[in-house]
């Protein structure tokens, strides 16, 4: 979606590199995509895992206005809560048809049912790649926002940080990952329930 965004502001290069396919072996980085998931997975004993594509290309130089390389980095963040509504509203509409939320034995409650526990992922993950990519931390997509209203002189200062971005972030879901995800929690739990899912099994 940046790439897109970028093009309709005037940059080709994203294009020009080929990245503009759904085909996946286009976007893979040996790192993020591959080795960090499988060394936090390991890490973790199987509990927690994530990584990244690669970075779509996007040279500010061609855009047509400043403010243009805002609206590229709003794009991701903006997608990833765009599909998380979608996914809600979906989840409403296949309660509305019948189709109970909770899997259940006899009286019991045990648990969310497996096409609301599939819609649900979907809309936690969505949420959380939303949200953490509008951390104000170089190479996220929040510090390209934060840009635009920095002097020239702190911007500067600003962009040396980008080496040591992800070693940032991660120390920083290191530290004060369970408040995180707390914080998340009340939106995860409100679209949840959008979609017919009981507050006690979120």
């Amino acid at each position: 979606m940046h790439g897109r965004v970028a093009e309709w502001r005037g940059d080709p290069t994203a294009r020009n590199a080929g990245r503009l396919t759904l085909n996946p072996a286009a976007h893979i980085d040996p790192f993020g995509t591959v080795l960090l998931p499988i060394g936090l997975l390991l890490m973790s004993q199987g509990r927690v895992a994530f990584g990244y594509a690669k970075p779509v290309p996007v040279n500010p130089y061609f855009l047509k206005k400043r403010g243009d390389m805002t609206l590229v980095a709003l794009a991701g963040p903006l997608t990833n809560f765009a599909i998380a509504l979608v996914v809600s509203l979906a989840g409403m509409l296949v309660h509305l048809f019948g189709v109970s939320a909770v899997s259940q034995v006899g009286a019991f409650e045990i648990g969310i049912s497996e096409p609301y526990a599939l819609l649900y992922m979907v809309v936690v993950i969505n949420v959380f790649l939303g949200v953490f990519n509008l951390m104000p931390v170089p190479p996220l997509d929040g510090s390209r926002i934060l840009e635009r209203f920095l002097p020239a002189s702190a911007r500067d200062a600003y962009e040396r940080i980008e080496p040591f971005g992800f070693m940032i972030v991660f120390m920083f879901l290191y530290l004060f990952g369970d408040l995180f995800f707390r914080l998340l929690h009340p939106l995860w739990a409100f679209l949840g329930g959008i979609m017919g899912i009981p507050s006690g099994l979120l």
